[in-house]
């Protein structure tokens, strides 16, 4: 039997810590990097910060939208950038954000997900604001291969409160129906399941309840975006199974040389030390 992304994912943990570091070829990063921005300055910059950071890390989310931006050369890159993180050891979080309904989601999660596809990762990222129900195809499709789907729930950007927080007519906000529509598919999953969700790490504490979820936590926001390793364990407890805090920028502005990227995630993973620490869970 085909082993689940949730178990997968905790042996990963287990043994790099819970950071999931992003690859995000911005335009401001190449140019920071002293590189054009074009699919050469592309290449140079993904493939560097992906050699540099696979093999430290337990999680590795290319931002499928950077790469799309340079056309056909760009998703050539990213499909280097998935066998290049594996090869290396980490898991590999496709950061699309898809959600659509019947064939076409089916499609969607087949060019990712499926055994031998050319982007073939771990688990992605999916939006359920067509209905959590619109994800089925994708849901069928992780369960069978043993992959992952991180559903939007309480994303960090401003913009998306009003949405988000909306309450429905039985008195529970859309995010925590979404939260509560994983935890469904979750339950009975050891050591968790394997569809997470994603709450940014900059929200309120007590906006969501996350107790019956029963599988990861995708928390971007962290660095960057200002919340630190305080803040997670405020929001999220002091060491919840599975939270998985997301950097990027914090990390990647240390490039392009290979021991400056590497050092940044060793710093950022000591700050982190605690977050997913089982002794100060109990």
């Amino acid at each position: 039997m085909t082993e689940t992304f949730g178990k997968r994912l905790a042996g990963a943990v287990a043994a790099r810590g819970p950071l999931c570091a992003g690859i995000d070829p911005h335009p401001g990063l190449l140019k920071a990097w002293n590189l054009p921005v074009d699919a050469r300055g592309l290449e140079k910059f993904a493939l560097t910060a992906t050699e540099a950071i696979a093999g430290e890390v337990s999680v590795v989310k290319p931002q499928s939208a950077f790469f799309e931006a340079f056309g056909a050369a760009g998703v050539a890159v990213l499909e280097r950038v998935v066998r290049l993180a594996k090869e290396a050891g980490a898991l590999v979080l496709l950061d699309v954000k898809r959600g659509d309904i019947g064939s076409t989601m089916a499609a969607y999660t087949a060019a990712y997900l499926a055994a031998g596809a050319e982007l073939e990762a771990d688990a992605i990222t999916v939006s359920p604001y067509l209905g959590f129900g619109s994800l089925a195809p994708a849901l069928e499709t992780a369960s069978a291969g043993g992959k992952g789907l991180f559903v939007l729930a309480r994303t960090s950007n401003p913009e998306a409160q009003s949405l988000q927080n909306a309450v429905l007519g039985n008195g529970k906000t859309v995010a925590q129906g979404i939260v509560d529509a994983a935890a469904e598919v979750n339950a009975g999953a050891e050591p968790y399941g394997s569809v997470g969700v994603v709450v940014g790490a900059t929200i309120a504490a007590g906006e969501l309840d996350l107790g019956a979820l029963n599988g990861p936590v995708l928390a971007p926001g962290f660095g960057a975006q200002g919340a630190t390793a305080a803040d997670l364990r405020k929001l999220f407890g002091p060491g919840p199974n599975g939270v998985l805090p997301a950097s990027s920028r914090d990390i990647l502005k240390h490039g392009p040389g290979v021991d400056a990227l590497r050092a940044a995630v060793k710093r950022t993973q000591m700050s982190l030390v605690s977050v997913n620490d089982p002794q100060e869970n109990g």
